[in-house]
């Protein structure tokens, strides 16, 4: 008998089942993509598109309603941000910046959800594994940090233009000349692909793993006492809005730095 199926037979699972059971995703039916990440970030992103869609249409020079208040505030922090760290013109960073942003936190903000809540109601219509967390799902992360990495690289060029990028690529970081700037292209170019590279895995894990132990501590909480839980899992609630909201902001705010360093010249 499989787990899934141990769990749905059991009204009392084990712990170990327990744990099992909510740490494992709805997959496709060639188990290769994650359905439940999938389908939760992009109804989150269209509430986010949404909200924000709304507050436009209602926006007023006179007094402001509270979702203008909110989305101006939302702005207001963002353009903070990319204005200290972003020293180019571009059309595109601060939207970028504030989709990043509210998107990840609405990701990361499904962990206040109560663990059994979204998968009990989607047991009924047969849906037997359900993870509402995207951003504890490393491939998740990946994926955000990859359309990161090619936004630096899209950047760069812009801004430098291909043989200016190219040329970087060989030339950066100890720009050497005559025979020695032969001599270290190679390394060159070794440095800048680790460069490159590390910036989005850096991205990628520390939002993963942030989220992830976030997620599995609710889950361990679940399997205590219902008095235990409020006893424990309100000052972990509390103590996590901040975790969700660093995490989305750090995310945000080192995508906009590594921008702007990609459109740096050196």
């Amino acid at each position: 008998m499989t787990t899934e199926n141990a769990v749905g037979a059991h009204e009392a699972p084990t712990s170990i089942e327990y744990i099992q059971h909510h740490l494992s995703h709805l997959k496709s039916a060639d188990g290769a993509f994650n359905l439940d990440t999938f389908w939760v970030s992009a109804i989150l992103g269209l509430i986010f598109l949404g909200v924000f869609y709304m507050a436009s249409r209602r926006a007023t020079a006179g007094v402001p309603g509270k979702l203008q208040n909110f989305v101006e505030a939302v702005m207001e922090l963002v353009n903070e941000v990319v204005n200290s760290a972003f020293h180019a013109k571009s059309k595109v960073i601060a939207p970028l910046a504030i989709t990043i942003f509210c998107w990840v936190w609405l990701m990361n903000a499904m962990d206040f959800l109560p663990v059994d809540l979204l998968p009990k109601l989607l047991g009924y219509a047969g849906v037997h594994k359900l993870r509402v967390v995207p951003t504890a799902d490393v491939n998740h992360t990946f994926g955000m940090s990859f359309g990161v990495m090619l936004c630096i690289i899209g950047f760069s060029i812009k801004a430098k233009g291909l043989g200016g990028w190219g040329k970087e690529l060989l030339t950066a970081p100890f720009h050497a000349h005559g025979f020695m700037a032969v001599v270290l292209a190679p390394v060159n170019f070794a440095f800048q692909m680790i460069e490159l590279l590390a910036k989005p895995l850096s991205l990628s894990l520390r939002l993963f793993g942030n989220m992830y132990a976030g997620e599995l501590l609710f889950i361990l909480i679940a399997l205590l006492p219902w008095w235990a839980q409020w006893l424990l899992g309100g000052p972990w609630v509390i103590f996590h809005i901040l975790v969700v909201t660093l995490q989305a902001f750090v995310f945000m705010a080192l995508t906009v730095v590594y921008l702007s360093l990609a459109v740096e010249k050196h």
